[in-house]
């Protein structure tokens, strides 16, 4: 390969893009240059030839000694942290900081700073560095300076040092049903699962079997107009949720409907819809209960509903109408808002705003909508927690977003554009991934005070008692991967893990919520201790946690991690009887995802299986030969045997199923996220089959087992 222009490298270094990365066998891989080229683009930075580089380069140097303050300054708290001031040298600089609650801090200490001055336009421009005060409280504050008569102001963030576990768990640990909750629907839904489904199923797995919590899908919005993308990890906006989850009897307004009949019809035929089609067909299912839940909108509201409702516009401001705009422009012009008219492309322009009022109606409904989830959702985690769970409903926080959809639209100014989000070659997943979805650009972030960042996890948390974020990886380091390339020709750019991963603690303090990081894959080793450091609990899946010191075995229970979450299977594998059965490795060989031959594969995951029978065995959780429900069975138990702070059992592997929900690598080749839960002879099991399943209750008891105290 030819050597890389030092240019190149020294801009691609000061943007965060990695000119060389080790990979997943540890060797050594150096980017190419067309891809360090399109990644700058990326960033608003040109770098084709040696006059772009240099003449970035210079800009970089202006840019930053022409700002009077950082955009965002990062702090935690209980910690003393240092910032620079640029001023014309030899001026006098003095600096207040304005508290979230509208109080003021003087006297912050100067300290000392010998670097040259910079010539800028003709003037000398100096460098003063002053110390923020060790004690100031956690929150989003307001840093100002006054320098040389200029006023300047910088977003102040200071975070907790570190998330404490909740004091509900009483300093033990807790066990969660995971779920997706739209494989699982019930007699009463309106054909895929909803909030009242989800629920049920917390109310059940705690108080019947002593569960914590429920961990749940992303249940982030899709596109209004058909094809709904089946994908909770692709949605149109993270920041707003899917009313298909709805469960339209369940909005007060529905008991004011002056034909409720009609309305119980349109369920009766969307459930007929589901059980005649093998796979969840979301379009069906909206599309009827989008016309029942129209007409629940149209009636008319009592004083407290409007009051409530308008406080709620309120508070979710300007995102909410952004939002609920892209929807009615959807509905209208398709789902990718690359192809509508060229002035709706931009939230602020004039024709957006024309529209809106023009479509009011239209804008309104979808704001209502999300109304209607705010207080659903608010019941599921009241409800769940009145159950007897110590956490609640867990969700999960997915990467990103469709490139066309609401919030690459409304945040276009924040993400970039021309790459995509992905993940380098893994052990699993050997040709790479490109998840098809505009990363955030870490210098936009930075100057908007990470405000679409901070939004985004207040959302998260907001009807939660914890969170799962996917690919916590991603918040600091992302594959970038240019539009066109394939997944193995991108490269790592780095965010500020210390602003991202303090505004995760920030946000979880005040919830009360447990954060839990996905952090599999190609992960850097210092980067799990930073995790435990700040209290973020990481994610264990059996399959994974192998002994690399000792050949790849398995992984001794004691060694397991104890601040984590651990499973035996995630929604990227079959459930565990699918995968004792090699069904991992039957779809890979069909679709032609495998780069060694199926036989090697196969050989290779006989051999890990054996050994975690035999360390089974060994702990004397089987016998010497066990049904495949014994296993699954021993392997929930097995992880009663680490110290984990948070077990998980899967609603697939408690009812028997085979079917795996997603097939990374693939989109429409599989059936992603379109599978319903069935039993173990392949028929769709319902929410009330889960509860009168002898298999799912002796699972869940397995599981209150493990983290109930023997002295009890």
């Amino acid at each position: 390969m030819t050597e890389l222009a030092a240019s190149l490298v020294e801009l691609a270094r000061r943007h965060g893009v990695a000119a060389t990365y080790h990979d997943w066998t540890g060797g050594h891989r150096v980017v190419s240059e067309s891809t360090l080229v399109a990644v700058l683009a990326a960033l608003g930075v040109a770098a084709a030839t040696e006059d772009d580089r240099q003449a970035a380069l210079l800009t970089l140097d202006r840019d930053h000694w022409r700002r009077t303050l950082p955009h965002t300054v990062v702090a935690r708290s209980g910690r003393a942290t240092p910032f620079w001031v640029h001023v014309t040298h030899g001026q006098h600089v003095g600096g207040w900081i304005r508290l979230e609650d509208g109080t003021v801090r003087t006297g912050l200490r100067q300290l000392e700073n010998n670097r040259p001055p910079y010539e800028l336009d003709g003037r000398l421009i100096g460098e003063a560095t002053f110390e923020l005060p060790a004690d100031l409280p956690v929150g989003y504050h307001r840093l100002h300076v006054d320098a040389g008569g200029v006023d300047a102001a910088a977003a102040l963030i200071v975070t907790p040092d570190g998330i404490r576990l909740p004091t509900a768990l009483g300093g033990g640990r807790t066990w969660g049903l995971s779920t997706q909750l739209y494989s699982v629907r019930s007699d009463k839904s309106w054909g895929m699962g909803d909030q009242t489904d989800l629920t049920d199923l917390a109310v059940w797995s705690s108080a019947q079997h002593g569960a914590g919590f429920i961990l749940v899908n992303p249940l982030h919005a899709a596109a209004p107009a058909a094809p709904m993308e089946p994908s909770p990890y692709l949605p149109t906006s993270r920041r707003f949720v899917n009313p298909i989850y709805l469960r339209v009897e369940a909005v007060p307004e529905f008991a004011y409907v002056a034909d409720r009949g009609e309305l119980r019809k349109a369920r009766s035929v969307a459930q007929a819809r589901a059980k005649k089609s093998k796979l969840i067909d979301r379009d069906s299912v909206w599309k009827i209960k989008r016309a029942a839940l129209k007409a629940v909108y149209r009636v008319k509201r009592s004083a407290g509903r409007e009051l409530a409702y308008a406080a709620y516009r309120t508070r979710e401001g300007v995102s909410l109408d952004h939002f609920a705009t892209w929807c009615a422009l959807a509905e209208k012009y398709g789902n990718d808002w690359h192809q509508w008219p060229e002035d709706l492309r931009h939230p602020a322009s004039e024709a957006v705003a024309a529209f809106a009022a023009k479509r009011a109606d239209a804008v309104d409904f979808h704001r209502w909508l999300q109304w209607q989830l705010d207080d659903q959702l608010t019941a599921a985690q009241a409800t769940a927690i009145q159950s007897g769970m110590a956490l609640g409903v867990m969700h999960d926080l997915a990467v990103g977003v469709d490139p066309n959809g609401a919030d690459a639209w409304a945040l276009q100014d924040v993400l970039a554009l021309g790459v995509s989000a992905g993940a380098p070659p893994d052990e699993f997943n050997q040709l790479g991934q490109d998840w098809s979805q505009p990363p955030w650009r870490p210098d936009q972030l930075i100057e908007q005070g990470y405000e679409p960042f901070r939004a985004l996890v207040n959302a998260a948390l907001r009807h939660a008692g914890g969170v799962r974020i996917d690919h916590v990886i991603g918040l600091f380091r992302l594959w970038w991967i240019p539009n066109g390339a394939a997944p193995t020709e991108g490269t790592y750019v780095r965010y500020d893990h210390e602003a991202m991963i303090g505004i995760v603690a920030l946000e979880a303090q005040r919830a009360g919520a447990v954060v839990v990081g996905e952090d599999l894959g190609t992960v850097e080793p210092w980067v799990r201790d930073y995790l435990r450091e700040r209290g973020v609990l990481g994610t264990s899946i059996l399959w994974f946690e192998l002994d690399r010191d000792a050949g790849g075995g398995p992984l001794p229970a004691r060694r397991w991690r104890e601040y984590c979450l651990s499973s035996v299977t995630t929604h990227d594998l079959p459930p565990t009887a699918g995968y004792l059965a090699g069904e991992h490795v039957r779809i890979r060989d069909e679709l032609g995802l495998l780069t060694r031959p199926a036989s090697e594969e196969l050989a290779h995951d006989r051999a890990e299986q054996q050994a975690w029978l035999a360390t089974l065995r060994d702990a004397e959780l089987i016998g010497e030969d066990p049904s495949v429900e014994q296993v699954v069975a021993a392997l929930y138990a097995y992880l009663g045997r680490t110290p984990s702070r948070l077990l998980a059992l899967a609603l697939p592997d408690a009812v028997g199923d085979v079917r795996t929900q997603n097939q990374p690598g693939t989109t429409d080749e599989y059936p992603n996220w379109r599978v319903k839960l069935a039993g173990p002879d392949g028929r769709e099991m319902l929410v009330e089959d889960v509860f009168a399943d002898p298999r799912a209750a002796a699972l869940a008891e397995v599981m209150r087992t493990q983290v109930t105290p023997a002295a009890e």
